[in-house]
């Protein structure tokens, strides 16, 4: 009697959705039980999704990870950056590294918990955390790119002002060896002549 007993089969399925859930389920009905009972079904509830169908969310892992991609790239610029800055303190640039004393996953998840307890999260899903990310890691993006800007400049003209300083006495500004008492000034006979000699 165990052979020939037969195991029953479930299937979970899903159907292309009409106006309502019921004229889904009553096709689905006639189709496979009221016609040629093919099987014996049952509903089975599954609350609405907060962010809309199934098809939104499939869409909504590709944006995620582009997401993903976007914030991996700022924050390994961002790492990059802090290790060209303290080029002559390589050994700092972990603790550099840390968001308020702690880890930068573990500080940008505790923001994004608080920002959850102000705002009410129960918009789609791609209008509000995926906003809230993008936006705000898109200004720390912004943000680094100004101030690599200025601390290149800053940089450049220090080097440029360095070669100046170290270079011959010949293109370098001789304000630091020579003053104003030193030269006869407003005489039209005697014109003052620096003269460099190498050692």
């Amino acid at each position: 009697k165990d052979k020939d007993r037969k195991m029953t089969e479930f299937w979970l399925i899903s159907a292309p959705g009409e106006k309502t859930c019921q004229q889904t389920w009553e096709k689905l009905h006639a189709a496979t039980t009221k016609n040629n009972n093919l099987s014996t079904n049952s509903k089975f509830n599954i609350p609405d999704l907060k962010v809309g169908t199934l098809d939104v969310l499939v869409g909504l892992s590709d944006e995620l990870a582009k997401l993903d991609a976007f914030v991996e790239g700022v924050v390994k610029k961002v790492a990059q950056y802090m290790a060209d800055v303290l080029e002559d303190s390589k050994d700092k640039v972990q603790e550099n590294l840390l968001a308020n004393g702690g880890k930068v996953l573990t500080m940008i998840y505790l923001s994004f918990e608080i920002e959850k307890s102000f705002k009410n999260y129960s918009s789609p899903l791609d209008t509000v955390p995926f906003l809230f990310v993008f936006k705000g890691v898109n200004q720390i993006d912004n943000d680094l790119k100004a101030r690599a800007s200025a601390y290149n400049n800053l940089k450049g003209n220090l080097q440029n002002l360095e070669r100046k300083n170290a270079g011959s006495l010949l293109t370098r500004s001789l304000a630091d060896i020579v003053k104003k008492e030193d030269f006869v000034l407003d005489s039209e006979y005697l014109v003052t002549l620096l003269v460099i000699v190498p050692k």
